[in-house]
């Protein structure tokens, strides 16, 4: 059984006031528009669940909300199907959250994905809408950016890892958490490297060269199956960064372990998380990021227009399900504001949908 439970969503721990949520108004108001058609009144709060798993602590931070096309979100699914789960604006845009799993294990203190950040030029910011929260949600989550021993990237869209560092007044971008070792895909680096007219506004190296020329990022090569090296061409960047450190192991830390989910990108990752409950059962949750983003996308072949490999993403999915269905994982969901986290259950027509 699992131990403890999730705080109601949005009755974290230092929720923020009236004038937090009076600027948060002003925003979704911007231009002249209106509040999202799927806005909700907890959509300000800072914390966005937290709960045990086992002996270990989860809390769900957030980076604040952002606005994506709602037809790129679900590919080749019609809008007057997708429209029914989630309501778009008059521009076709969809309210999505940018979740940062913390996990509190011994003395680690585990991060996962760090949103968007606040290196997104004007354009971007007016087109994502977003609001580079992450800094006050730690905060309001009682984690202290100095105290963060490990962080890892799912991989490395801007969306995912714009916080691993932080644009300075002096328009330097440092290292965010300067204790702390940073993790992602030596592929990930390597397909970002190629600068591919598909997605290379996805590939932001301010995200992570900084990170190289620190000797902070460890890059995942699991069973070596790349074969990089730590001067490996495929990850050369700017010129003066220094070598990379290459792991071939699965685990971050102890009861936190990777494993490649491709489909969304090639070498995209997803984080496990393990702990031992009262009585010796192992308690399981899976950060799954973008091979299932939200909870409307838990249909097998719903997936993105964003998905590099469609294909394999629905396999994938597949293959997700048939593991964490019957062995009763909590799925975390990346960019699932309201719904960050979830067990999932076969349905009537045995499709996966939220347990009630």
């Amino acid at each position: 059984m699992w131990t403890g439970q999730w705080s109601a969503w949005g009755k974290g721990r230092g929720a923020p006031g009236g004038e937090q949520a009076r600027r948060y108004t002003h925003w979704m108001q911007e231009g002249g528009g209106e509040l999202h058609p799927a806005s909700t009144k907890q959509d300000n709060d800072l914390v966005r669940a937290r709960r045990a798993l086992g002996d270990l602590e989860l809390i769900i931070c957030s980076d604040g909300t952002y606005l994506l096309d709602g037809g790129a979100m679900f590919g080749v699914v019609p809008k007057p199907l997708w429209e029914k789960r989630t309501p778009a604006d008059e521009a076709n845009r969809i309210l999505l959250g940018l979740n940062t799993v913390v996990v509190r294990t011994g003395g680690a203190v585990v991060v996962i994905e760090t949103g968007i950040g606040n290196k997104q030029p004007t354009k971007m910011r007016e087109i994502h809408q977003n609001q580079a929260r992450l800094p006050a949600s730690l905060s309001a989550a009682g984690v202290r950016v100095e105290e963060v021993t490990h962080v890892v990237n799912t991989h490395l869209h801007f969306d995912h890892c714009g916080w691993n560092t932080t644009l300075g007044e002096d328009g330097v971008s440092r290292p965010t958490f300067p204790n702390a070792r940073y993790f992602a895909a030596a592929g990930e680096l390597a397909h970002g490297r190629l600068q591919l007219d598909r997605d290379r506004v996805s590939y932001l190296s301010p995200n992570y060269d900084p990170l190289i020329a620190s000797g902070q990022l460890t890059l995942i090569d699991l069973g070596g199956k790349g074969e990089f090296t730590a001067d490996d061409p495929r990850l050369r960047g700017a010129e003066g960064l220094p070598p990379v450190t290459i792991q071939t192991g699965e685990e971050i830390v102890a009861g936190v372990t990777v494993e490649n989910l491709p489909g969304h990108t090639a070498s995209l990752l997803g984080v496990h998380i393990e702990a031992k409950a009262h009585g010796g059962a192992a308690e399981h949750a899976c950060y799954v990021s973008d091979l299932v983003p939200t909870h409307h996308h838990l249909d097998a072949t719903w997936v993105m227009g964003y998905d590099l490999d469609p294909l394999t993403c629905i396999a994938e999915r597949k293959r997700f399900w048939a593991r964490a269905i019957p062995e009763r994982w909590l799925v975390l969901f990346t960019h699932d504001h309201q719904v960050p986290a979830a067990f999932v259950e076969w349905g009537d027509k045995q499709k996966p949908v939220v347990r009630g």
